[in-house]
Formats: C-alpha cells, sequence, structure tokens
C-alpha cells in the first residue's frame, strides 16, 4: 500500500479555526479537514502547503511549525499527515465550490473529521 504525504494547515483567528468539507467524490466527502493537500513527489511539504492554500483557498500564508505529523491507515490507503501552524496574509476565498468555516475551538469535537486527525482535535482541545 502507497502512503500518501499530505501537509495541512492549522489556522487559528480570535480562538476559531479555519476547516473546509471535502467535496463530493473525494475521499472521505462530508468530512470537515483543515486546508491542504497531497504532496507531490519529491515537493517540500512547506512549499507543498502554500501551493494548495493558494489553489484551494486563493491566499498567500506564511507556513510555520509542524504542530504535529500522524500516520493513519485506512482500508484502501494510508496517509501520511504534516500539520503547519499558518498565517494567512488574506481573507480565505474557496476556490474549488467547497464549504468554509471558522469554527470556535470548543466545537471543533462537534465536526465530523477524518480519523487521521483524531490527535490533533485532541491537542487543540486541551489547549
Amino acid at each position: 500500500m502507497t502512503t500518501i504525504v499530505v501537509a495541512a494547515a492549522v489556522v487559528e483567528r480570535d480562538g476559531r479555526f479555519l476547516v473546509t468539507k471535502r467535496p463530493k467524490g473525494a475521499h472521505l466527502e462530508g468530512c470537515w479537514e483543515f486546508p491542504g493537500g497531497k504532496c507531490d513527489a519529491g515537493e517540500a511539504l512547506t512549499l507543498c502547503l502554500a501551493r494548495e492554500l493558494l489553489e484551494e483557498l486563493d491566499v498567500n500564508a506564511r507556513i510555520g511549525e509542524e504542530l504535529l505529523t500522524t500516520t493513519y491507515t485506512y482500508p484502501e490507503r494510508a496517509v501520511q499527515l504534516h500539520f503547519f501552524r499558518c498565517e494567512l496574509f488574506a481573507e480565505p476565498r474557496p476556490q474549488l465550490d467547497q464549504e468554509m468555516r471558522w469554527v470556535p475551538r470548543e466545537e471543533l469535537a462537534a465536526l465530523e473529521f477524518p480519523p487521521a486527525d483524531a490527535e490533533l482535535i485532541r491537542r487543540l482541545m486541551q489547549v
């Protein structure tokens, strides 16, 4: 089984986190996620994340510290997720017709996230 490497942005403003909803037809459709995406072969994680944020949300960002790396194996694929703290330089504007929300920390656990995000959600809820 091939492992897909993914970089994702943890963007927090005033105690709220930026999340987007996975589109219909996508793996884990309907789940909420932290914006980001698959890294191309040989692509640096930070460059991947900057590219994905520009493609998905039409926004440039400062990619900060890596908060968590986790690997999760689904029945059909394995993912290695790298979560980075990010600061956006403008207001995000969804480019792929995806739903977007700023969610208060205390409401994160009420949303359906992919199982691979569980550890990050636990950590964010503890702060």
